[in-house]
């Protein structure tokens, strides 16, 4: 007999704001849409539940009650960039738990960015809010991130918006929501403003980010009090990026993502 799939947990950071986890279960009901018969749990590192270790845990009890006493799982961090939830936060909490269930076997998905799926969600976006496929040459994006510390983080960021910048739009520029912004990243404000003092016609705020919350709400006030023309909204449960997380997930499987040495199980 042929052995269940493992389950795709997928791990966000939560928040406060209720719209938060309320988009992270309409992307993986999403998900669960474009691939029958795979079990899709969603979990949290904070504010919200249920936490990691707690889906953890009720899938380990889950897997003593089956006849092979195991329950596979590849845990897919719900980020767009590596920084410190991927590279700390996450492996913690699933070594932690491992430890805590020797049966329970555990492989860490890559992070969905950068991927040619995430900026045709960006696209999506922009289009809904208003802009036309005719528009691109015409039009400056401003690339909307929440923001990090992480050189490698800030990095990945600015190569997105130079790769982006070369499908036809008049200008791409990365920017910031954070509250500490790393030397050549403007707030979201100060970059649509560059825009114009530039010449560009239209300007448009593209936020490269999954989730409502606090941070997109400051991006999303910064594109209105510079008067950017078109103001698109989060990611969220977009097709491509329900798409991407199936992606993340095969090739968790397959140990052929671009984080593939750290895809092995995190046994005790």
């Amino acid at each position: 007999m042929t052995s269940p799939a493992p389950t795709l947990l997928v791990i966000a950071h939560g928040s406060r704001d209720p719209r938060h986890a309320a988009t992270v279960a309409a992307l993986c009901a999403r998900a669960r849409s474009l691939r029958a018969g795979l079990r899709v749990e969603a979990a949290f590192l904070d504010f919200n539940a249920p936490r990691v270790g707690q889906v953890l845990d009720r899938l380990a009890a889950e897997g003593a009650r089956d006849a092979e006493g195991a329950h596979d799982i590849v845990a897919l961090p719900l980020l767009l960039t590596r920084a410190f939830h991927a590279k700390a936060d996450i492996p913690a909490v699933l070594r932690e738990a491992t430890a805590r269930h020797l049966g329970l076997r555990v492989r860490q998905a890559d992070v969905l960015g950068p991927s040619p799926l995430l900026t045709r969600a960006l696209e999506r976006r922009l289009y809904e809010a208003g802009l036309r496929p005719g528009d691109r040459r015409s039009t400056g994006v401003v690339l909307a991130s929440a923001g990090s510390t992480d050189p490698e983080a800030i990095a990945v960021i600015a190569e997105i918006a130079r790769e982006w910048r070369h499908t036809g739009w008049c200008a791409v520029r990365p920017a910031f929501a954070s509250a500490a912004f790393p030397a050549g990243f403007p707030r979201t404000e100060d970059a649509v403003r560059v825009l114009r003092a530039e010449g560009v016609r239209r300007v448009a705020v593209a936020p490269y980010v999954i989730a409502p919350g606090r941070l997109p709400d400051r991006i999303a006030h910064g594109a209105r009090e510079a008067g950017a023309d078109v103001l698109a909204g989060v990611l969220g449960p977009a097709p491509e990026l329900a798409r991407l997380l199936l992606r993340r997930y095969d090739e968790a499987r397959a140990g052929t993502g671009a984080g593939a040495g750290e895809l092995t199980a995190l046994t005790a």
